[in-house]
């Protein structure tokens, strides 16, 4: 692909199973080659988006630099990239930002996420939509400002390692759906308690936007 000035690195497969042994043994090192050929070369900055997973089950507001005990297999291959790149700069010097994604929704999702899944409920004209009890804690975004950040944060071109990309406001996903039926129009009723909390997550957990906005401040 040339030389580029600039490279959004946002590539992943496997998803969402996120237990597959596969994150560790075949997309990490695919990941590793891909990006160590490009950093060879001369590239002079990379931007790589992470997960809030890498916390692990700490609750409350998510710092960068925070570490819990890891609780996915995904979670665990991220952050070997993260290192194994912090590694590569020793020896061949770049601009690092690993942007720590929360929870994104909008148009063009997965079909098993949340928003995909109420839509396509709500258009099909289903009555009832079977859901948690909704009083989990969540740091949402719509995907069009997730972009529009990861943009000027890639722009910036500076070494700034950790950052969560998110909102900074806790959000009970309770109220996150019964705003999309307002903001929608969808007449569907919310069945809550159908369906049981993730286990593999922590209850309540929102990132701090401080180091962003110091940065984007800049821009």
């Amino acid at each position: 692909i040339g030389r580029p000035d600039i490279l959004l690195h946002l590539a992943w497969d496997g998803l969402p199973n996120y237990q597959s042994s596969r994150h560790l043994e075949t997309e990490l090192p695919i990941q590793v080659a891909f990006l160590d050929g490009l950093i060879e070369a001369g590239l002079p900055s990379l931007l790589v988006t992470g997960t809030c997973y890498e916390y692990g089950l700490l609750e409350g507001e998510l710092v960068e630099g925070a570490a819990g005990s890891l609780t996915n297999v995904y979670a665990r291959a991220k952050v070997a990239l993260y290192e194994k790149l912090c590694r590569m700069k020793e020896a061949h010097p770049f601009a690092l930002i690993w942007a720590r994604l929360f929870y994104l929704w909008g148009p063009g999702q997965a079909a098993g996420s949340l928003f995909s899944q109420l839509k396509a409920a709500a258009e099909r004209g289903d009555e009832r939509f079977p859901m948690s009890k909704g009083e989990q804690l969540r740091d949402y975004l719509p995907i069009e400002e997730a972009a529009s950040k990861l943009a000027a944060l890639a722009m910036l071109q500076e070494d700034i390692g950790l950052v969560n990309l998110c909102s900074g406001r806790p959000t009970s996903v309770r109220s996150l759906v019964e705003g999309w039926l307002r903001e929608f129009g969808w007449k569907i009723d919310l069945e809550y308690g159908a369906l049981p909390y993730a286990e593999h997550e922590p209850f309540a957990f929102w990132g701090s936007t401080r180091k962003l906005d110091s940065a984007l401040a800049r821009d």
